[in-house]
């Protein structure tokens, strides 16, 4: 009885270590790594044209109204004239997207970089590339490299500042959410607040009526505004870059957008290829030469 009793014990045994192997057989296993991850993958997902954009086989972009001079011409962003025109061009090109499938849209520039779900697949409109916009948003790899630069009436009394500290006591404006903005705050540290505005344009107006004694712009725009808008003005000098990296900027997509890789490819073979130099060379070139304020 003893020997049958362990003969069963062992047959049950067995019946059992075989349905347990036949269950883990059947259990989920871990999930193989996605394709997604596999080598090649992103090369796939930015197949010329192919991409997801907004609007199926169309490229979406955006800058901001007015589009001002010289990054764009005669405020029409579409006619490929003007810095950041030829670049979105350029830009929609390597992605697969020709000039009659790119469609422009209207966005403010605070707006832009600001959180929530875009209407564009990339936004060109002078925003630097920071760590703080970048929480709200994704950035491409730069396609300029960003000087600022103050402009004051000639014969007014910022237009014989020679340095940072001569600025100091004077009234100095900017656009609102900028960069030149964060220039007056946090390198000039002004004893008096900065006048901020809406637009480029209302900073403009203000230094003209004299209710600011200067203005700060990126470089390129202070040599527009002096030769082409405010002709009574004068570049006081520009400031040297903060930090160790040149502030930039870059091409503004939705926060984790499957765009974000393509684009800050297609930025990269325009600056390897030399494309983003000659449109430099073309829409920028005068943009040199002002002093540095130290």
């Amino acid at each position: 009885m003893h020997l049958a009793s362990r003969t069963v014990r062992r047959a049950v045994a067995a019946a059992t270590l075989a349905l347990l192997a036949t269950a883990v057989g059947c259990a989920p296993q871990p999930e193989a790594k996605s394709s997604a991850t596999a080598p090649g993958s992103a090369a796939a997902s930015c197949a010329k044209g192919k991409q997801a954009t907004k609007t199926s086989g169309k490229l979406t972009i955006a800058t901001d109204e007015p589009a001002y001079e010289p990054w764009f011409k005669d405020d029409k962003p579409a006619n490929g004239k003007g810095f950041e025109s030829a670049v979105a061009y350029a830009v929609a090109e390597q992605l697969g997207y020709g000039k009659d499938k790119v469609v422009w849209q209207s966005v403010p520039f605070n707006k832009a970089f600001a959180p929530g779900v875009k209407t564009f697949d990339f936004d060109i409109n002078q925003v630097s590339i920071s760590t703080e916009r970048k929480k709200a948003v994704d950035f491409s790899s730069g396609y300029y490299d960003v000087r600022q630069a103050v402009i004051a009436l000639k014969g007014g009394k910022a237009a014989q500042a020679k340095s940072i500290a001569d600025l100091r006591g004077l009234k100095l404006g900017a656009q609102v959410g900028t960069t030149s903005l964060d220039y007056i705050t946090d390198v000039v540290k002004p004893k008096q607040d900065p006048a901020v505005y809406a637009k480029n344009d209302q900073a403009k107006s203000a230094l003209k009526n004299g209710q600011v004694d200067a203005v700060v712009t990126d470089l390129p725009t202070a040599f527009y505004i002096t030769s082409a808008e405010v002709t009574n003005a004068k570049i006081v000098g520009q400031f040297e870059n903060q930090g160790g990296t040149p502030e930039q900027f870059g091409l503004v997509l939705d926060k984790g957008s499957a765009l974000t890789p393509c684009v800050s490819g297609a930025v990269d073979a325009l600056r390897k290829d030399g494309t983003l130099a000659r449109l430099d060379q073309q829409w920028l070139s005068d943009a040199v030469g002002a002093p540095v304020l130290k």
